[in-house]
Parts: structure tokens; C-alpha cells; sequence
């Protein structure tokens, strides 16, 4: 059986600065319309820089959509038409001060395909060397180094909450143990 719906309308219902809103009606695969609610999102990146000793420098910003400070990894929102690599490199240095000789993917994921578009890229960083920190003038962050095994257990524990940051974590733990 072919599940896939064809949009009979399509309707801006907002345009901002970094997302857009739509609503479409969809022919459903046994014949009835419906209407699907999708977030236009550019996409965005993530990248892990892992020491030389396993170690890992997150970050730890509040974030006002869930009222609190979160732990992750340096990450940023893709331009229009941006190479995620370069994003992925630029957001290592603004946001870490950080250079990295080797940055490897890790893939890249759906945030929430049930109603946004958004892909989000993931890269590990080593080889780290000093760099300059240039956070966006709105962006206020605070840098932490934990060793990647602490990571792996907070995730496990609960502790660290945001999908990009689990995912890129236990990937990388992954990658290393396997190399």
C-alpha cells in the first residue's frame, strides 16, 4: 500500500525569523482529506570536540522554551544555502574558542519528524586547539568540560535532556570505543 499523502492546499499561517508555520491539506491514502500543522526549520548543527583524553567541551545556556539551563553540545542554526560542515565549524569556535584538526560525521538525524522538517547534522571534533571565542551578541554561555564516560553516565541518568546532545554523545562514545 502506497502511505504517502499528496497536499491538495498549503497555507502560511506565519513567517519568522527562524521558523515559518504552515498548515496542508493532505489526500490520505484511503481517499479523506486531513490537515497537518508542519514547523519550517533551516536545520541546524552540532558538533562534540573530545580531547585528547576523552574529555569534552558542552556548554550550558538557559534555553526560555523549557524555563531552564541545559547542557549540551556547541550547536547552531544553518543559514540559507550553509554547508553544515562550516556551520559545524564555525559553532565549535564562536561558542567553545576551539579549532579542531579532525572533525568526523556522525550523521545527521529528524528533530521531530510528526511536525517539523528540521534535519539536524552531527560532527565530532578532535585534534582541539585554541581558537577565539565569539558568541552571538544574544547568546550568553558558559563552557564545561566533563569527561566523555560522565557524559555517557548523565545521559543514561537523565540528566542531560536535549536529543542532540544524547545522540552526539553516546555516537561518539561509540565511535571512540571502536577505534
Amino acid at each position: 500500500m502506497d502511505f504517502n499523502e499528496k497536499t491538495i492546499k498549503s497555507d502560511k499561517i506565519y513567517l519568522g525569523k527562524i521558523i515559518n508555520l504552515r498548515v496542508d491539506t493532505v489526500l490520505l491514502p484511503n481517499g479523506h482529506t486531513s490537515t497537518r500543522e508542519i514547523v519550517e526549520h533551516p536545520g541546524g548543527v552540532g558538533i562534540i570536540p573530545v580531547t585528547d583524553n576523552k574529555e569534552v567541551i558542552m556548554v550550558r545556556q538557559f534555553r526560555k522554551p523549557v524555563g531552564e539551563m541545559c547542557l549540551e553540545i556547541p550547536a547552531g542554526k544553518l543559514n540559507f544555502g550553509e554547508d553544515p560542515y562550516e556551520c559545524g565549524v564555525r559553532e565549535l569556535e564562536e561558542e567553545t574558542g576551539y579549532k579542531a584538526k579532525n572533525i568526523t560525521s556522525l550523521g545527521h538525524f529528524y528533530s521531530t519528524p510528526g511536525f517539523t522538517n528540521e534535519i539536524l547534522y552531527l560532527y565530532m571534533a578532535t585534534g582541539l586547539y585554541k581558537g577565539q571565542v565569539k558568541p552571538d551578541e544574544d547568546e550568553f554561555i558558559e563552557t564545561e568540560v566533563l569527561p566523555l564516560e560522565k557524559l555517557v553516565q548523565m545521559v543514561m541518568q537523565g540528566e542531560i535532556k536535549d536529543a542532540k546532545s544524547i545522540i552526539a554523545i553516546l555516537k561518539a562514545d561509540m565511535l571512540i570505543k571502536n577505534t
